[in-house]
């Protein structure tokens, strides 16, 4: 899982991660390498020429904690190296399909037990050395491993064990049936199994190579000259970090960034908006802002309480208070880019009077008070206060805590030592999270458990979808949790820039197919 600014990664682990027409990479070899593929561009090519050997500014407010997904970088080094510097067996596109990367086969046994993937020939990685059998496995393995924070950890348990018959074969032999693997395969990055140091360097197979990383200011990606595939469109892109909103916008209306891979200050939209030097793209997200319950711990381990919290929270009016007429209320963990994506938000709606009817009736006429835990980054101290005084009108005491990241998943992701917390879930598909009850916000429900085995199983993603509908109604019907609102994902560039990914999935953001003219 990742979360944003997070050092979690199983990102359900939180923050959480990514699709299944997505779910199941289809066979064969892809046609090109990671930049020929990549996000569509908003905008048709403007006049004039196009500078191939552009540096592309980049704005984000999510520098890497550091420059290894297994360890925690965070939600800026995917969206800086994940296809960039960075490849996978399989590609996680920006239209959510799955597709061959550096595997350009699958065979899979009768029994959906074993696969057998052939690994695409000439694939060198930054350092000059070839990739092989060896450096997937590695890469698998580091995934696995007992210290990993990978997104998809959890997912990938399924693996019983990679073999490696020659250079160019991957055979991975499962526990037990996994619709989910090829998709679940795209968050692994293969990573030569000799490098060294992979918090602060880097040795992949992308279309680009880390030159240099400037700790809170820059990062900086150089087209590599090597690389296996059709090579990045621009030369060189520069990521600057802001620690605002503001700074950040200011820099792109000064001519100082290219794009903005998402925008954070809706009330900033009206200097971008009808402005012919710039063009703002509001694509889809699979963020959501979420209150986590800890399920298993009083006072939330009750359901009837958890339904009151949820009921005297108006996420209609706190999402209009932070982006306006952008985001979406769903009601859920699932975004409408999940395949079994269906709206829950009418399920528990805003009513003050029955939330304080459901309070009594939890056993808390008189009230109560707890503790929630809050990120101190935006938008997450603003909404705290919003429920803090959503839920005083029904009696209930909120003390705010506000703690940093590496705070955060120590105390709550970690040790879960907290009541309640605020976090953000960047990644799709993640409502499988809520079937593990070892997750941190301990939600545990055996026939949700069983509902999201059942559909990993399945051998259709007909019979997956629908038993992951099942499940999240149920989820839902719980309260599991209160989710507030999914985030929108509004990417702002200058006019004479095209070629970038506008949805966001998952937080990566690919650059190799970004043009600017001169």
């Amino acid at each position: 899982m990742r979360i944003r600014r997070s050092l979690v990664s199983a990102s359900a682990c939180i923050a959480a991660m990514a699709v299944i027409a997505a779910c199941s990479g289809g066979n064969g070899a892809a046609s090109s390498g990671g930049a020929s593929s990549g996000g569509t561009g908003s905008t048709s090519a403007p006049a004039g020429a196009t500078d191939t050997g552009a540096t592309i500014n980049v704005g984000s407010i999510y520098e890497p904690q550091n420059l290894d997904n297994t360890a925690g970088g965070g939600q800026g080094v995917t969206e800086a190296l994940n296809g960039n510097v960075y490849e996978g067996l399989y590609k996680l596109g920006d239209d959510g399909k799955v597709t061959p990367l550096l595997a350009t086969a699958d065979k899979v046994s009768d029994d959906g037990l074993t696969y057998t993937f052939t690994l695409r020939d000439g694939v060198k990685f930054h350092s000059g050395a070839a990739m092989t059998s060896e450096d997937v496995k590695f890469s698998i393995e580091k995934v696995l491993g007992p210290d990993s924070q990978s997104a998809r950890k959890g997912d990938l348990q399924v693996i019983d064990a990679v073999e490696t018959p020659d250079a160019h074969t991957v055979v991975v032999k499962l526990k037990q049936r996994s619709i989910s693997l090829t998709y679940n395969l795209s968050y692994v990055w293969i990573m030569n199994h000799a490098a060294t140091n992979l918090k602060t360097t880097e040795d992949g197979t992308g279309p680009y190579q880390l030159d240099k990383w400037q700790h809170g200011s820059t990062l900086s990606l150089k087209r590599f000259a090597g690389y296996w595939g059709t090579p990045a469109k621009n030369g060189e892109v520069v990521y600057h970090y802001y620690q605002d909103a503001s700074a950040e916008n200011n820099a792109l209306l000064a001519g100082q960034l290219d794009v903005i891979t998402g925008e954070q200050s809706p009330d900033a939209l009206a200097q971008f908006d009808n402005n012919p030097q710039f063009t703002v793209n509001n694509g889809s997200s699979t963020t959501k802002l979420l209150l986590a319950f800890n399920d298993k711990v009083k006072p939330f381990d009750n359901k009837e309480l958890r339904v009151a919290i949820t009921e005297a929270i108006d996420r209609h009016a706190l999402l209009q208070s932070i982006w306006g007429t952008y985001g979406k209320v769903t009601g859920s963990m699932v975004p409408p880019t999940d395949p079994w994506y269906e709206d829950m938000s009418n399920v528990y709606p805003y009513d003050v009077a029955k939330a304080k009817a459901d309070l009594a009736a939890a056993g808390y006429a008189s009230g109560l008070t707890f503790t929630l835990d809050t990120p101190n980054y935006a938008p997450h101290p603003t909404a705290a206060a919003f429920i803090k005084d959503s839920l005083a009108k029904i009696g209930v005491t909120v003390n705010i805590n506000i703690i940093t990241p590496d705070q955060w998943y120590t105390k709550v992701y970690k040790n879960r030592d907290f009541t309640a917390t605020m976090q953000e879930h960047v990644n799709d598909r993640d409502v499988v999270w809520y079937g593990n009850p070892d997750f941190y916000w301990g939600y545990d429900n055996p026939d949700v458990t069983k509902l999201v085995d059942e559909a990993e199983s399945s051998q259709t993603t007909a019979d997956q979808t629908a038993k992951l509908k099942q499940a999240n109604e149920i989820i839902v019907k719980d309260a599991a949790s209160d989710w507030m609102y999914l985030y929108p994902q509004i990417v702002v560039s200058k006019s004479t820039v095209t070629g970038y990914p506008i949805n966001g999935l998952n937080s990566q953001f690919y650059a190799y197919n970004i043009t600017k003219t001169k």
